[in-house]
């Protein structure tokens, strides 16, 4: 895995969500765990699948307030809407679309010749310490079970 190590501090960003409010990292240090997803295109395949699953995570955990998820991808805002509309998404997703790729490039993430961050995930700590991370192929969902026991780990 290229980019942040175990126990660097997850460099903080601010992007717009589907609704076009600006959320940084830094307005959850001190105060939750983030679960911050970095997805390839919204209304593809496996992107709508993980993204459904996480959607069902967090109704779970509708009353925990110690985590935060965060769905990052470079489509826009606008679209960004529609596809959370559509799919019943109740968590923030983050638009990277410009300057583009740059909150992804930042995590290391940032595939620039096809315009899209990989599939990776980070687990960061209220002190803004990543403590998690896992990457997949494009074509593989990852598991939201392995989020479950990563949070577990840091309480």
């Amino acid at each position: 895995m290229r980019g942040l190590a175990i126990g660097d501090g997850a460099p903080d960003f601010a992007l717009p969500n589907q609704h076009g409010e600006s959320v940084s990292l830094a307005q959850f240090r001190g105060r939750r765990n983030v679960v911050l997803v970095f997805y390839p295109f919204a209304f593809s395949g496996v992107c709508t699948g993980e993204l459904g699953e996480l959607r069902q995570w967090v109704t779970e955990l509708s009353g925990d307030d110690t985590t935060a998820v965060l769905a990052v991808s470079c489509d826009h805002m606008f679209s960004l809407r529609v596809f959370a509309e559509r799919e019943r998404l109740g968590f923030s997703l983050l638009s990277d679309f410009w300057p583009h790729g740059e909150a992804a490039a930042t995590y290391g993430v940032f595939n620039a010749k096809l315009g899209r961050p990989d599939r990776s995930t980070f687990i960061i700590d209220r002190a803004g310490v990543l403590r998690w991370r896992v990457e997949s192929a494009v074509s593989q969902a990852r598991n939201t079970g392995e989020y479950r026991k990563a949070l577990a780990e840091i309480g």
